[in-house]
């Protein structure tokens, strides 16, 4: 028995170093050759990634094909990264990229769907609408009409306020991403909040 806890307690403390790891540590692993680097990349922004994608297209099935290929530019351009910036920004920078690629494809075919819904938007806060477990259909309804209002904003709004209020980057991160100035990301981010609070109300 004694053996046994040890040996747990081994397995424990491994897999505790490997959280260890930054991402920038993680990705200097893969570009010299581990990818099981990579595999803990993708388990740390595969979901992340596709709750900031789900609510630029709102399309989940978009969305994952979207996340599917910036997690394979990050496989096959690995050494495109350069250690002078953050990892999440440029994971963020190339997956949305790709979707505003994807979202100027559909504006030319003016097509909008606002009716898939994913299991993974389920406890993101602008507001804070998690729904209770007596409170199912309500808290879907409410989250209907949040994307439905994220999705009425200007797309450099909708760029900006998802990477804040979903995703909780820093302002000084979404400012990279995004590459305008920090007073201009934060006046954007204003400028969203108080039309999505008018765009709310109408849809009651």
């Amino acid at each position: 028995m004694n053996q046994q806890l040890q040996n747990l307690s081994t397995q424990l403390l491994t897999m505790d170093n490997q959280f260890r790891y930054t991402d920038e540590e993680l990705i200097a692993r893969f570009q010299d050759g581990d990818e099981q680097a990579y595999v803990e990349l993708v388990n740390r922004y595969r979901d992340k990634l596709m709750s900031f994608i789900y609510r630029f297209v709102n399309d989940m099935e978009q969305a994952e094909d979207i996340v599917q290929d910036a997690l394979l530019k990050l496989f096959t351009h690995k050494h495109y990264y350069k250690s002078i910036a953050k990892f999440s920004t440029w994971i963020y920078t190339v997956a949305g990229n790709l979707a505003k690629t994807e979202l100027r494809k559909k504006k030319t075919r003016k097509v909008t769907s606002l009716s898939q819904m994913g299991l993974e938007d389920k406890d993101y806060e602008l507001p804070s609408v998690a729904p209770e477990s007596d409170d199912v259909i309500q808290g879907e309804y409410i989250e209907k009409k949040i994307q439905a209002a994220i999705q009425k904003l200007p797309l450099h709004f909708r760029t900006v306020t998802i990477l804040r209020d979903i995703q909780e980057l820093s302002y000084e991160e979404i400012s990279k991403i995004v590459d305008v100035p920090l007073g201009t990301v934060k006046s954007r981010i204003n400028r969203a909040r108080l039309q999505l609070q008018k765009d709310l109300k109408k849809l009651k």
